[in-house]
């Protein structure tokens, strides 16, 4: 099945197949090793690598993405450990439904998810809005480690605050808005000037995943969704009282998500640990050659590389 996008001037209409797993193209990141796997109520596309009997690690990716932003991170942390990288719900391959891209729903919906795979992580890697999640997923069951990659851990300031859900709400809910946004953004230069605002400009092959998402209407309206229900006032009210060990890491070249931010967020969480990269920008993990996976591996407390899973 295609899709077509809106006209833009002076081009003819050209078909883009659907974000679904019949019409990924073979080279997408880690299509071998992934599957859609169904909870009863929701169906993931979920990337699992690494020995089956490793320590387990859960990874998120942010809005807008898909666990296809992880490719570079996925061969050293798969090297020890196990590693589950779905895509968010409304996000990629797998479905969304309306009122579950909110961030408790996204938590529970994850924790079921890898009840249905039998796994307890000894860490949850989020960038932007995946550490929030991961963050309140470790304030429902324990989670020995929350590390952060320009985690997005701060509410919009001023009218933003406002005007931005609401904005996002009413597109999300307007038909034809998603296929119209396709159609408006989903052109290579367009999605190049979106990457290189947020500080990372990434290679041919980064830029056309990229285009291939944007260019889905089914991927854009579940972003949408999500940004329409972002409430994160309550876990950053809770931020003192985390449990957990985290870990920010943040780039000073994020214009996206400041560096600040995350700054500010180590300074209210106890214990928290902070790593600034000089030289990067919001997708850091796409830009790095090992996607930072080194710098995740130091980041990991020492006994969880040799420690079993926790029990519930």
């Amino acid at each position: 099945m295609f899709r077509f996008l809106g006209p833009t001037p002076g081009r003819l209409l050209q078909p883009w197949p659907e974000m679904t797993p019949a019409a990924l193209p073979n080279d997408w990141p880690f299509k071998a090793q992934s599957s859609l796997v169904s909870t009863g109520r929701q169906r993931f596309w979920v990337t699992d690598t690494g020995p089956k009997d490793a320590p387990a690690l859960l990874l998120l990716h942010g809005t807008g993405a898909s666990g296809h932003s992880f490719a570079r991170t996925l061969p050293g942390l798969s090297q020890t450990y196990r590693v589950i990288t779905p895509d968010l719900p409304g996000h990629g391959c797998s479905p969304g439904f309306a009122g579950r891209l909110n961030l408790d729903a996204m938590a529970q919906d994850l924790w079921t998810l890898l009840d249905t795979l039998q796994i307890r992580p000894q860490a949850i890697i989020g960038h932007s809005a995946g550490a929030a999640i991961g963050l309140r997923m470790a304030e429902l069951r324990p989670v020995p480690q929350i590390i952060g990659l320009n985690a997005a851990l701060g509410e919009f300031d001023g009218a933003a605050a406002f005007l931005f859900p609401i904005l996002a709400r009413g597109l999300a809910t307007l038909p034809f808005a998603a296929s119209a946004i396709t159609a408006f953004f989903g052109r290579p230069g367009t999605v190049e000037r979106i990457l290189t605002g947020t500080g990372s400009p990434l290679d041919p092959t980064g830029r056309a995943q990229y285009l291939r998402l944007v260019r889905d209407p089914d991927h854009v309206t579940g972003a949408l969704g999500m940004m329409a229900d972002w409430r994160l006032q309550g876990l950053l009210n809770r931020l003192p009282q985390t449990q957990t060990q985290v870990t920010l890491i943040a780039s000073e070249g994020d214009r996206a998500v400041p560096a600040q931010v995350s700054i500010d967020a180590a300074n209210r969480i106890p214990g928290a640990r902070l790593h600034l990269l000089p030289k990067r920008g919001h997708l850091a993990h796409e830009e790095a050659e090992d996607g930072l996976s080194a710098l995740i591996l130091n980041a990991l407390m020492p006994d969880l590389r040799t420690t079993a899973p926790p029990r519930t």
